[in-house]
């Protein structure tokens, strides 16, 4: 996968707010997450029990 998330200068991933939708993290990362794009990326990460982006996105990946 690309690295295309923003890094601090420590090189840790920058965080992503909750409230972000969806759809705009499928359009960013090619990904399809199969629930409506207007969800709330917060309660998506909940609804599937990931603790962040970073592991949502290896699982993703991984698929």
């Amino acid at each position: 996968m690309n690295d295309k998330r923003a890094r601090t200068s420590e090189g840790k991933y920058r965080s992503i707010r909750s409230d972000t939708k969806v759809g705009t993290i499928e359009r960013k990362y090619g990904v399809d997450l199969g629930v409506r794009p207007d969800m709330k990326l917060g309660n998506y990460l909940q609804k599937k029990g990931y603790p962040s982006l970073s592991s949502m996105l290896r699982d993703a990946d991984s698929k």
